[in-house]
């Protein structure tokens, strides 16, 4: 007997990729579970399947940055309290990435990329050490939104959250939509969408000088020449980040998806200067996300 929930969550996370750098992702969850039937004559509860194997899911990946442990560019060090890790991901040509951030911000997977196969292997292994002894098969599938248009994967960190969000890297994979009294402007999408395509939105009040950071070894030669340095302190902890120049844009305002909205609307309106209402869509994710007129 096989059991299948469709949609079951949404994994919001970033990853490094030793091409595009800090890739901004949001892959949709579907679930098969086989097994025989148990003494409520199902192989498992549907609340349960929702509430349990999505908190399990989203506990592993979702808002955080996952890190292939098997590449030849990861280098992982502890602090002393192993509460916090130092990750290098040594890429040539001035554009490694290092991070200094709590343990639970990351996500290590077993392999030398980070891949939907390769993330699928993560949480199997996970999930099946908590599910029941009658469901004897797990089938996950991990696809993206079907987006008729332009989008745009980002990654951020929003430190006066409460929640999750507030880990300096995590990201998602949003479409964009751009309107002019009424008309949609894809070709203000494609360049908005090309923009900002694998980039990292940072906030002007983190920003901060290299040298300001908890560096490890490979990154004490680092400076602002080649790298911006982002650091701030929030209830989970202290998050450091230095990512290459060229993948990152800082905007003065906080990366929400709101600011994102609003600091779109301004610059089509500054840039294009369009001659009538225009009206920014901003994706946060799949099916979530913020308007803004200008």
């Amino acid at each position: 007997m096989q059991l299948f929930v469709n949609d079951l969550t949404v994994i919001d996370f970033s990853y490094v990729c030793p091409e595009r750098g800090i890739v901004g992702e949001s892959w949709i969850v579907d679930i098969i579970l086989d097994g025989s039937l148990n003494e409520q004559s199902m192989v498992l509860d549907f609340g349960q399947v929702k509430k349990q194997i999505k908190r399990i899911i989203d506990d592993a990946v979702d808002h955080k940055l996952a890190i292939p442990a098997e590449h030849p560019y990861t280098h992982v060090t502890h602090s002393d309290d192993q509460n916090s890790h130092w990750v290098d991901f040594m890429r040539p040509n001035h554009r490694s990435i290092h991070l200094f951030c709590p343990a639970e911000a990351f996500a290590y997977i077993d392999a030398d990329r980070v891949t939907k196969a390769s993330v699928i292997a993560y949480l199997r292994g996970i999930i099946k050490r908590e599910l029941p002894g009658n469901v004897a098969g797990l089938q996950l599938t991990l696809r993206e939104e079907v987006i008729d248009g332009a989008y745009y994967h980002y990654t951020h960190g929003l430190k006066k959250h409460d929640g999750n969000c507030q880990r300096i890297a995590h990201g998602h994979r949003s479409r964009l939509q751009i309107f002019v009294d009424d008309t949609r402007q894809p070709e203000l999408e494609a360049l908005w969408a090309e923009r900002w395509q694998d980039i990292y939105l940072g906030s002007t009040e983190d920003r901060c000088e290299p040298t300001a950071l908890q560096r490890s070894v490979a990154a004490q030669q680092l400076t602002s020449s080649t790298h911006v340095a982002y650091a701030y302190e929030a209830d989970q902890g202290r998050f450091e980040l230095l990512v290459p120049t060229q993948e990152n844009y800082c905007i003065a305002t906080d990366s929400t998806v709101e600011c994102i909205a609003e600091y779109l609307a301004a610059q089509v309106r500054s840039e294009q200067n369009p001659a009538g209402k225009i009206r920014v869509l901003a994706y946060e994710g799949v099916g979530k996300g913020a308007i803004m007129y200008a």
